[in-house]
């Protein structure tokens, strides 16, 4: 008998989601799509299984994007869910497994809204619009943060005072369902250093299948370069801003997460894509893409000291899988560490994009963290 889970991963003013079939072992993608521009005056629907659909109307709120999911939904006689899974990106100190939503579930949530500013109001909002129009469905929060929970206290405390760290102050790293999916794609993690690369973007080093330390901490602003976060930062910076510049704490934030990053170096956007296309006229452009490479790589420098080498680099995310350059500009510095790539296979995107003499295997994996939503929470629904 098939089970049917959606899986929703929401932002500000999108909704993405993908459908699955489980029955018994085998689990069947039946399509995946997202509902765009949610609040503006024209949105976009686009819907691709065994029926393609792809629409401009306008989306006023969650809960008419919602609506119209349902429709579709009842129109391919898919309208009985056995199970919704969220994509949740932090729960705080109190919410780090994957759990059934409910009233507590959300209260704590409501909560814990300064670990994740940009992302857990929209989850939320799509939480509480999918019990009305699936009151009787099942839901369940999958965090990005669960993975994470392995990373030992040495990586894990700030050098802050005690109290800090009691009162949850401490790393908890992101982009865990990505790495999870791609750790099902290796048949022996051993030493593995994996760059999940996209807007947001993050690394981890994995041994043995366990996450020891990730480039994100607190929150998503942190770790590497992204599109429009700055990434770790000296503290000084925001004490003088504060101090001589007389910021307040949305201005900061206006900065830190929306101003700065590829943006804020290039001046022209936070959007890999744009950037590649004027680097060769736009020397600012080429300034934050070399930025960008350079913090991937500092980082992977990082985790070779964490883990004593590596025995495999993997590429994953939108930059990480599409931007052959990058990956160039990222990995040819390193040859004399061991990452020796095959040029010819990284432009045409292979899996493996190393040469066969490499002392460390360089791999580029699609990710999917839909899948994984789905899994988690039909185990879930069989354990209630």
């Amino acid at each position: 008998m098939s089970e049917y889970i959606l899986a929703l991963n929401s932002g500000s003013s999108s909704l993405k989601f993908a459908l699955y079939d489980f029955a018994g072992e085998v689990v069947q993608r039946k399509g995946e799509g997202a509902i765009e521009r949610i609040g503006q005056s024209v949105g976009r629907f686009w819907w691709r299984g065994d029926r393609r659909l792809d629409r401009t109307a306008a989306f006023p709120d969650l809960s008419s994007a919602l609506k119209a999911l349902l429709d579709l939904f009842q129109e391919l006689g898919l309208e009985q869910l056995s199970a919704i899974g969220h994509r949740v990106v932090s729960g705080g100190p109190e919410l780090r497994e994957h759990c059934a939503i409910d009233e507590h579930v959300l209260q704590t949530l409501r909560a814990s809204l300064r670990f994740a500013p940009l992302h857990l109001p929209a989850e939320i909002a799509v939480m509480e619009a999918v019990s009305q129009h699936w009151s009787k469905t099942p839901q369940f929060a999958c965090f990005d943060t669960a993975f994470h929970r392995s990373i030992p206290e040495l990586a894990a405390r700030y050098p802050l005072p005690r109290n800090l760290w009691q009162e949850g102050v401490r790393k908890y790293g992101f982009h865990g369902l990505s790495y999870e999916y791609i750790l099902t794609q290796i048949p022996t993690p051993g030493r593995t250093i994996i760059a999940h690369l996209g807007n947001g973007a993050s690394l981890a080093a994995v041994q043995d299948g366990n996450c020891v330390d990730t480039s994100m901490g607190l929150s998503p602003t942190g770790g590497i370069v992204m599109g429009t976060r700055c990434g770790d930062l000296d503290p000084g910076v925001l004490l003088y801003l504060l101090e001589e510049k007389g910021y307040s704490a949305n201005q900061l934030e206006r900065i830190l997460n929306h101003l700065s990053g590829l943006l804020g170096l290039s001046g022209l956007s936070g959007d890999m894509q744009v950037l590649l296309a004027a680097r060769e006229n736009d020397p600012h452009a080429a300034f934050a893409i070399d930025a960008f490479a350079y913090s991937v790589r500092k980082m992977i420098g990082c985790y070779l000291a964490v883990l004593g080498g590596a025995d495999r680099l993997v590429f994953t995310g939108g930059i990480g899988e599409h931007a052959p350059l990058l990956r160039e500009l990222i990995c040819t510095p390193l040859g004399a560490l061991g990452f020796v790539l095959d040029n010819a296979a990284n432009q045409t995107g292979q899996r493996r994009i190393s040469r066969s003499e490499s002392p460390v295997e360089i791999l580029c994996i699609p990710t999917d963290e839909d899948r994984m939503i789905a899994e988690h929470s039909y185990q879930l629904l069989r354990q209630r």
